[in-house]
C-alpha cells in the first residue's frame, strides 16, 4: 500500500490523508444528507480504492464523528471578554450561521457528541465546553454553575437551529395560512389554539426566535445563579 501512494505521489496526485477523506465527507452530507454516506462512495469521492480510506477512519461512525469535529472546528469562543453574556450571544449566533451554512450536518451535530463519552470526543468538539468554562468561572461564576450555563445555552441551541431548519411550509402556492402549513388536517376542535396561530407559524424568523430565546435564557440565568448580574 505504501508504495502504491509513493507511486502516486511520483505521478503527481495528492496524498490521501484523515483531513482530505474527512473534507469529502462533509462534502457529501452537505450535499446528500447522512445516508448519503458510505465508504464505498467516500472512497470514490477521493479517488481511491476503500480500503485506502479505512486507513484513516476505521468506519462510518468514525467519518461522522469527523464531520462533526471539522464544524466545531470553526466555533470559537473567546474566553478573555468580560461580558459573558454578550460572548455567549456571540457564540449562539455563530452557531446558528455554522447551522445554516450545514443545514444536513445539523443532526450530527447534535447526536455525535452525545453518544460518545466526553474523554472520547474530538479536542475540537470540547474546545467549546473549556472555552465556555474559562470565560464563565472568569466572570466569577463557580465551575458547577459554569457548567449548567454550557448546558442550558447549548441545549437551548441544538433545538432551536433543529426546530428553524424543520420544513413548516407544505403547500407554499397557498395565501391562506392554514392550507400553506397543512393545518386544515388538524381537527379545529381539538388544536384551535395551534390553527388560530398558523400566521405567527408560517412568519417563522430563525434570528428574531433564537434573540428572543437568549433574552430569555440570558436574563434567567443572571436572575438565578449566585454568580455575577450583568
Amino acid at each position: 500500500m505504501a508504495d502504491r501512494d509513493s507511486s502516486r505521489s511520483a505521478r503527481g496526485e495528492s496524498p490521501i490523508t484523515r483531513a482530505v477523506v474527512l473534507a469529502a465527507a462533509l462534502e457529501i452530507v452537505d450535499r446528500d444528507g447522512v445516508d448519503g454516506l458510505s465508504m464505498r462512495r467516500l472512497a470514490e469521492a477521493v479517488g481511491r480504492d476503500p480500503m485506502v480510506i479505512y486507513r484513516h477512519v476505521p468506519n462510518k461512525a468514525a467519518v461522522l464523528d469527523g464531520v462533526a469535529e471539522i464544524v466545531f472546528a470553526e466555533l470559537t469562543v473567546d474566553a478573555t471578554d468580560a461580558d459573558w453574556a454578550a460572548r455567549l450571544r456571540v457564540v449562539a449566533r455563530d452557531f446558528r450561521q455554522l447551522a445554516l451554512a450545514h443545514p444536513r450536518v445539523v443532526p450530527v451535530l447534535v447526536t455525535r457528541p452525545l453518544a460518545t463519552p466526553l474523554g472520547l470526543r474530538p479536542k475540537a468538539v470540547v474546545r467549546p465546553l473549556e472555552d465556555i468554562l474559562e470565560l464563565l468561572t472568569n466572570a466569577g461564576f463557580s465551575g458547577a454553575e459554569a457548567l449548567h450555563i454550557y448546558r442550558a445555552l447549548f441545549g437551548f441551541l441544538y433545538g432551536h437551529v433543529l426546530n428553524e431548519l424543520q420544513e413548516v411550509v407544505e403547500r407554499p402556492e397557498e395565501t391562506d395560512e392554514v392550507l400553506r402549513l397543512g393545518l386544515y388536517r388538524l381537527p379545529i376542535e381539538e388544536f384551535p389554539l395551534v390553527r388560530e396561530l398558523a400566521p405567527v407559524l408560517a412568519a417563522y424568523d430563525g434570528e428574531a426566535e433564537l434573540e428572543r430565546g437568549l433574552d430569555i435564557l440570558l436574563t434567567g440565568l443572571s436572575a438565578t445563579l449566585s454568580g455575577p448580574k450583568r
